[in-house]
Parts: structure tokens; C-alpha cells; sequence
């Protein structure tokens, strides 16, 4: 038999009590479908600090060696930008990022989560796991998202309360031909520029047009439902081939790994078929729209099991309220946690469906916080309309959670609701770039905080790094007149996200 011994640190989870009880249970469960399921492979994914997952595809004996010792992985990925570049100065002390741990580019340790395995069904024989992360003596290496929205839901906890997600993410499904990006279901012929897709009629929620995606859909969708993630809906969005897919409610840590799985799903799915789907918010392409990702998320009480957001004669609770007192007071400094990208701030213009300001409606699309309710609806809810589909999950969600904690906590009240138009009100203006929003988080003390600092500063440095290379190609070559998206943009976004 082969001695898998050299996988990872032997006995690594059980000595520093990295798995809870049931998870070591489920690590059993899984070691055993792994030899009941014959697999050949299992993927253990680690997701970076831009919310893409890393993997290494290990053989069934080595994977469930991990399950208890863990696997080596270098932490390289952590040095790495947007662009696949390292952006810190090789072999630094510190890594570079101030982390002594991370001093000459070492191996991280993964502790697979046996709660997230799964059988992928496109691929053969092929098992997947997510993983976190930690440092050899068994410490939690502070630059894993995971971690930090799971600290973020023990703080929730604490308060007394469990967080309920609903994601609503769009994206495009697009295919080469001759050399050329074109819409999926746009046929052999381009749309011509000169015409929106608002005059051509052309895509929105058109039943004829979803129809014209339906063998890439129905293998997305067959996929997602063996992954035990079905969507709730499929629609066609304005864009030629921008689809938006949404999720019934999850549950806590679990609503971020679902983002991670059904992105990468789909992006695996299209690629086998040919096709090229992207979460870049806005791709520069004839007719392209900006892409969002709504989230909807309420809280549970710990105590009664009830939405606490819920009210008999209000739209929204007391508690409600606080939470969008909290998300309104942090949205500056949030913004680089949820739009992360120099495109994404494209998306924040008037009259696009998408915010450009503070504030928040009923049942308004055009605010930043939409309050989807009524007197005695119990499935009453926000919808934090800031994130670009490219986000990091674990990352936007903490920073959304952290701030609205922090209005509960401190019993805020938000401004009044905005009545009518939200792209007249008087309030705060969103950042316009990310340039301003790393401004806005770099002056801001409550994330240093909540999150501390060696993670804010490192996520400083790798957008002020990025941010200078997206500087230095627009200064050299400078975008022709009217180009909104520079190609720098597509180079660095489109296939990555």
C-alpha cells in the first residue's frame, strides 16, 4: 500500500482541534463515499483573496490523508494580484505583507471542511472539497476570507442572532468566433454597436431569447441541482447574453461557499462546451450592461427562531432598521470589500438600476438598500444592491455583516427612506473609482477594527498596486475617445472573473 504519510503534517487537525465534533464525523462520511463513490480525483480548493478558488486534484488516498493531516500549499497565491503578478517584493521579510509567517514564500497548510464535499458531475470520478487555511503550528493564517466571515458569523452569533443570504448574481455567457467575443445566443451576426440593447428590444427577461441559451442552461442547471445548489430562477438581463441566477435563502458560511461553487460551476461547464462565461461587472463588448450582485439577507433569532427583521406594522423591524443604519454609515469604506475591481465602479451611475449614492427605499431598485416587505410579511428583507459579481463572497459578506452589527449594537437609526427618485437625494455620493474607495477605507478605523489591520493594509497595498499598473497602461496607451472600458480592463478581468 502506498504510505501517504508525507501529506500534509500527520495528526495536523486533530492535535490543534481544527474540526468540531460533527465536522470530524463527516470527515469519516466522506472518506468512506470517497471509497464507495470509486473516485479517482478530489479537488481541495482553497479560494484566494480574490474570491477565485486554487486547487490541487489529489488522489482518493492523499485526500482523505488530508482530511486529518492536511495538505501543503503554497502560499505564493497570497503574493499574487489580479493580473497573476507577484505585487509585493520577492523574498521580503514578512512576506512582504508585514506576516512573519509568510517570510520566503512558504507552504500554507489547507484543513479540508468535509461539510462542503461534493461530487463534481461534469467532471469524471471527481470529488471536491473547499479547504481553510492555516500556518504550520496550527495558527489561522489572518489573509484567509473564510476564516474572517466565520469569525464575523461568531460575533453575530454572540449577539444573539444567524444570518439568511439569498444570492442574486448576473454574469455573461459569451463564444469565440474568428477571433471575436460574441453573445452566446446572438447568432452568427454581431449586434451592430449603433443599436442599445434597450431600442433592439433585446434581451430583458424575453422568453424567446432564454430560449436561445437553453442546452447551455439546462447543463447549467443539471449541474448546480447534483451539486444540491439549484437555481431558483434563470432570466435573461439586459445585455446579450447577461443571465442573473438566483438561490433560495442559506444559511451563514454556507451562502459564500455556494457563491464559490456556482461560479465556478458555471464557468467549468461553459468552458467544456465551447463558451466563455465571465463575472467581470462590465465587459467591453457592443451593447454590454454593467453586472450586479444583489444581496438579500435578513437575520435569525437565535432565541425564537423567527426573521428579526420581520415587524406586524412596519415594513421592517427595529433590528431592521439598525442593520441598514449600519451598512449606510460603513458603504464608503465597504466599497473596496464588495466592488473590488477598478471595472466595477463603471456599474455606479444614475438611472442604471444600480446605486450611485447612500441611501435607502421600499422596494426601490435604484437605491443602495432595498427593503423587500410589509406590515406582517415574515420573509421581510434587505438587499444590498454595492457588489460586482467579481467580489470576493467570504470578504463582501463579512464587511456587509460587520457593519450592520455595528448599527444593532449601537442602535442606530437610518436617515429617512428615500420616496420617490434615489438619483436625486440628497446623500453621500458612492466612490467613483477604486482609487477613491481604497482612499476611503485606508482613512476608515472601523474595518481596521472589526478585521484587523494586517489584513485591511495587505488589501491596501495589493489594490494600490494594481491600481498603479492599470495607471501606468492607460498613461501609455490611452483609451480612444468615448472607450469607457480600456483594454488594460478586459486583459486583467474578463477571463480571470
Amino acid at each position: 500500500m502506498t504510505d501517504h504519510a508525507g501529506v500534509g503534517i500527520p495528526g495536523f487537525v486533530a492535535r490543534h482541534g481544527l474540526h468540531s465534533e460533527e465536522q470530524a464525523a463527516a470527515a469519516a462520511e466522506v472518506a468512506a463515499r470517497i471509497g464507495d463513490l470509486d473516485l479517482r480525483t478530489v479537488r481541495l480548493a482553497v479560494v484566494d483573496q480574490h474570491g477565485a478558488p486554487r486547487s490541487k486534484s489529489l488522489s482518493p488516498e492523499a485526500a482523505i490523508a488530508a482530511l486529518t493531516n492536511g495538505l501543503d500549499f503554497s502560499g505564493a497565491i497570497y503574493s499574487l494580484d489580479t493580473g497573476n503578478q507577484v505585487f509585493v517584493p520577492a523574498f521580503a521579510a514578512g512576506g512582504g505583507f508585514g506576516i512573519p509567517e509568510m517570510t520566503g514564500f512558504p507552504d500554507v497548510v489547507l484543513v479540508p471542511d468535509p461539510g462542503t464535499f461534493r461530487v463534481l458531475p461534469w467532471a469524471d470520478r471527481t470529488g471536491w472539497m473547499l479547504t481553510d487555511v492555516f500556518f504550520s503550528d496550527g495558527q489561522p493564517m489572518p489573509l484567509d476570507g473564510r476564516g474572517l466571515l466565520r469569525r464575523q458569523l461568531g460575533e453575530l452569533a454572540g449577539a444573539g442572532y444567524d444570518y439568511l443570504a439569498g444570492i442574486e448574481i448576473e454574469y455573461y455567457i459569451v463564444r469565440l468566433e474568428s477571433d471575436r467575443l460574441l453573445p452566446e445566443n446572438a447568432g452568427f451576426t454581431p449586434v451592430p454597436p449603433e443599436v442599445s440593447a434597450f431600442e433592439r428590444g433585446y434581451q430583458y427577461l424575453s422568453e424567446v431569447r432564454l430560449d436561445g441559451l437553453s442546452g447551455t442552461l439546462e447543463a447549467i442547471r443539471d449541474a448546480l441541482g447534483t451539486l444540491g445548489l439549484p437555481p431558483r430562477a434563470m432570466e435573461d438581463e439586459w445585455g446579450p447574453g447577461q443571465m442573473e441566477f438566483s438561490f433560495s435563502p442559506i444559511r451563514g458560511l454556507a451562502a459564500a461557499d455556494a457563491v464559490v461553487l456556482f461560479r465556478s460551476a458555471v464557468k467549468q461547464v461553459c468552458q467544456r462546451r465551447g463558451l466563455l462565461a465571465t463575472f467581470m461587472c462590465r465587459p467591453a463588448l457592443p451593447n454590454f450592461f454593467s453586472s450586479g450582485w444583489h444581496l438579500h439577507e435578513s437575520l435569525i433569532s437565535r432565541q425564537t427562531g423567527e426573521n428579526a427583521f420581520a415587524s406586524p406594522d412596519a415594513a421592517l423591524s427595529a433590528t431592521g432598521r439598525s442593520y441598514v443604519a449600519g451598512l449606510l454609515e460603513h458603504a464608503l469604506p465597504m466599497t473596496p470589500f464588495a466592488a473590488p475591481t477598478v471595472n466595477g465602479y463603471k456599474r455606479y451611475r444614475p438611472y442604471s438600476f444600480a446605486p450611485d449614492r447612500v441611501c435607502w427605499a421600499v422596494e426601490n431598485r435604484g437605491a443602495l438598500i432595498r427593503v423587500q416587505g410589509a406590515p406582517g410579511d415574515s420573509s421581510s428583507h434587505v438587499e444590498d444592491r454595492i457588489g460586482e459579481p467579481a467580489a470576493n463572497p467570504y470578504l463582501y459578506l463579512a464587511a456587509d455583516l460587520a457593519a450592520g452589527l455595528d448599527g444593532i449594537r449601537r442602535g442606530l437609526e437610518p436617515p429617512p427612506p428615500v420616496e420617490a427618485d434615489p438619483y436625486v437625494a440628497n446623500a453621500p455620493m458612492l466612490p467613483v473609482s477604486l482609487a477613491d474607495a481604497v482612499a476611503e477605507l485606508d482613512k476608515d478605523s472601523f474595518y481596521r477594527q472589526a478585521f484587523g489591520s494586517v489584513l485591511v493594509d495587505y488589501l491596501l497595498q495589493m489594490k494600490r498596486a494594481e491600481l498603479a499598473r492599470y495607471d501606468a497602461d492607460v498613461a501609455a496607451h490611452p483609451p480612444a475617445e468615448g472607450q469607457e472600458v480600456t483594454d488594460w480592463e478586459m486583459r486583467e478581468y474578463f477571463e480571470f472573473f
